[in-house]
């Protein structure tokens, strides 16, 4: 496989130093061997959008638009959008395909049932950020590679980021939906709408999307403070005007605006319950497009049907599609979308281009950027420890 790794030096947010025990390591071959590679790709049917916009490449119609390379070069490209249960698609080419490709907005939950069935597999690629979908200790005792795009999608997402929390101090969702009625309430919307400046906003996490995220926010004259593994180097610190915050649990009670920036982990799988929400003020607002399953669904259901969060934002589910009777479709003082903050046609394009790039790399047995690995020789990356 293209993933025999040297020693390298893999940087202080890749890889862990301490290697997770591959008992199986030996058994898969770690090098893209000579020859056809069936390649599965799962993404998520556009139909009549498909044709409607060239750059529209991660939808299952236009497969990352390297359908007509692949096959040029002898390889097997196969793309469904059918990915659960037992009869599913995907399942059908587990036992045999070599290379796994999956976004996080139609993720192919990739189990340790599904890794032990794959007896081919070497590679899982994410198409975008974001790889919770995939049972990273099982894959790292596989001695599988599992690398995504990283950077691909950060400016997207923290420009949705900003939109949403615009939209939650300015209680534009209401409004929107009075026009749509035919309705005329300024009072309706006014009494809980406030400007953005002066206000406190925190984000658990500041890696790519929380920096970038952070600076954004600067010119609105908020009091901005970030809890991460890692503080920001002083001078990137002092440049936005942020202030760190050691121990989250006192900077949420100071924020007024909540946003989650941290990967789904064992650790941070629902992480704001009950006792945690109840720390934060009354009338807080949160925006999470991190993941859905970092939150207790129905404890967020219940905070806003109490008023004590004002609003909530995000597109991200748990699980991925939300099924039709999910309870955050229907809580009162949302503003929910599907998936869609990291895959604009922009992020399209950077994702669809970094994927190919790694698939060449893996055909040539050469490494990925360093920061793509999520699983390497047994090693998780640091923010999935």
């Amino acid at each position: 496989m293209a993933m025999r790794r040297a020693a390298s030096v893999i940087g202080a947010r890749a890889l862990s130093s301490t290697r997770v025990s591959c008992p199986s390591l030996l058994s898969r071959d770690l090098h893209a061997s000579p020859g056809s590679k069936k390649i599965v790709g799962v993404f998520y049917k556009a139909n009549e959008y498909a044709a409607m916009n060239p750059n529209f490449l991660g939808c299952a119609e236009n497969a990352l638009g390297i359908r007509e390379w692949l096959e040029s070069q002898g390889h097997q490209y196969i793309v469904t959008d059918d990915k659960d249960g037992p009869d599913c698609e995907l399942d059908k080419h587990i036992p045999d395909l070599h290379v796994l490709i999956s976004t996080p907005f139609h993720p192919a939950y990739v189990t340790a049932e599904r890794i032990k069935r794959a007896k081919n597999l070497q590679l899982l690629l994410t198409a975008g950020i974001g790889s919770d979908h995939v049972d990273l200790k099982a894959a790292a005792e596989a001695g599988l590679t599992v690398a995504e795009v990283t950077g691909s999608n950060t400016v997207s997402v923290a420009e949705d980021e900003l939109m949403r929390i615009l939209i939650l101090v300015r209680n534009f969702v209401p409004g929107h939906h009075q026009v749509i009625n035919g309705e005329w309430n300024v009072a309706a919307i006014a009494h809980r709408a406030y400007d953005l400046e002066g206000k406190t906003v925190g984000t658990v996490g500041a890696g790519r999307i929380g920096r970038l995220l952070l600076q954004r926010l600067k010119p609105f004259n908020c009091n901005l403070l970030y809890h991460d593994r890692l503080k920001m180097d002083p001078e990137l610190e002092k440049e936005i005007g942020a202030k760190f915050e050691e121990d989250v649990d006192k900077m949420l009670p100071k924020c007024d605006i909540v946003v989650i920036n941290m990967p789904l982990t064992e650790k941070t799988k629902g992480m704001f319950n009950k006792e945690r929400i109840a720390k934060l003020k009354k009338g807080v607002l949160i925006v999470n497009n991190a993941r859905g399953a970092i939150m207790d669904t129905q404890a967020i259901v219940d905070a806003c049907s109490s008023g004590h969060i004002a609003g909530y934002s995000g597109d991200v589910w748990n699980p991925q599609p939300a099924p039709k009777d999910h309870p955050w479709r229907y809580m009162p003082n949302q503003a929910m979308t599907p998936h869609t903050s990291g895959t604009t046609i922009d992020a399209q394009l950077r994702y669809a281009a970094g994927t190919k790039d790694m698939l060449e790399r893996y055909f040539k047995g050469e490494e990925f950027p360093a920061q793509n690995y999520i699983v390497n020789e047994g090693q998780l990356a640091s923010q999935y420890r």
